[in-house]
């Protein structure tokens, strides 16, 4: 039988859940596991009360995952008040989680571009005002990134002299269960793809709505091409055997938004045109896609990005799993 909790356990435990159901932040105990879809258990963020207030115990009907766990529910008139969070909550738990996990000091770094990244690079510029971070040297995917990153007083540079990356963080548009993503909704598809294929370790950033059983129906294929001929190189994407079926549209107006908003074709901070590849069903395989738009003359590149994850951190309504 699980040991109850003492009387100061139990108030320090509810009035940690309470605040945070109050100021909308998740609530977890130290030592949280969550499990990953294969069963195993990964480490969480520690928050709240200590350890040994919570292995084994149980709380009004809520007992201790693997005796590491607790979940706490507020409960006003019989009814339970647990708080949902917000995607923009979502993503900065995976953008902080990301940067706790797999920056350290003395390490070259490289930063997406994204409303999620954007809180990686919050992150990293916290913790190297604090100090908890030191000599750290990072890599900007997108002029926005460089902006943020600088207003943040993190060090940059470039892939000319430091091409060499330790770790990169970045978001995705849609995740498949082989951790192959679609990336480019930003528009920063090719800088992204040139620095995180230098990096030791890609950690991607997500919440669960972008998660997807098939790449292609749930988030259009951004492709950058070159303005010259760009209907030609258009009809050409769609000839292609492995993207049999899709639908290249230009993207117009802002290039960081894949939904037209103005009447001008959207450019890159390369100077290129991005194509919006629609699908109704998913991509049959994805990796001979990719290879069969890279040989496309007039593509620069694609957002396809195989088989290039080492880690996927994804928050959703039940907390925070990584999948590897």
């Amino acid at each position: 039988m699980a040991p109850s909790l003492s009387r100061s356990s139990t108030s320090m435990l509810i009035g940690a859940a309470a605040t945070a159901w109050m100021t909308g932040f998740a609530f977890t105990a130290p030592g949280q596991v969550r499990t990953s879809p294969s069963g195993g258990l990964r480490q969480g963020n520690v928050r709240g009360a200590r350890a040994s207030d919570v292995r084994g115990a149980t709380l009004g009907g809520a007992s201790a995952l693997g005796g590491l766990c607790v979940t706490v529910a507020l409960v006003r008139g019989g009814k339970s008040m647990r708080k949902a969070l917000s995607q923009d909550e979502l993503k900065k738990m995976v953008g902080y989680k990301a940067v706790d996990d797999y920056v350290q000091s003395g390490t070259v770094i490289g930063l997406g571009t994204g409303s999620t990244a954007a809180f990686a690079v919050e992150r990293v510029g916290e913790k190297l005002k604090s100090g908890e971070l030191k000599d750290i040297i990072a890599i900007p995917t997108s002029i926005r990134t460089q902006e943020q990153a600088e207003s943040l007083n993190i060090p940059l540079a470039t892939l000319d002299t430091h091409s060499d990356l330790d770790v990169a963080i970045d978001g995705a548009d849609e995740v498949d269960p082989a951790l192959n993503l679609v990336k480019g909704g930003g528009g920063a598809l090719f800088r992204e793809k040139i620095v995180e294929m230098c990096a030791k370790k890609f950690i991607v950033i997500v919440d669960e709505s972008k998660l997807c059983d098939g790449l292609g129906p749930g988030f259009p294929v951004p492709v950058e091409i070159v303005p010259f001929c760009h209907e030609h190189t258009m009809r050409k994407i769609a000839s292609l055997p492995a993207l049999k079926g899709c639908d290249p549209v230009l993207r117009l107006g802002n290039v960081a938004n894949n939904q037209p908003d103005g009447d001008e074709p959207a450019v890159t901070d390369n100077g290129n045109y991005i194509v919006d590849l629609k699908f109704t069903s998913p991509i049959k395989d994805p990796v001979a896609a990719g290879e069969q738009l890279k040989a496309t003359v007039g593509v620069v590149d694609h957002g396809l990005f195989t088989g290039m994850t080492t880690a996927c951190i994804v928050a959703g309504k039940e907390g925070i799993i990584v999948k590897d």
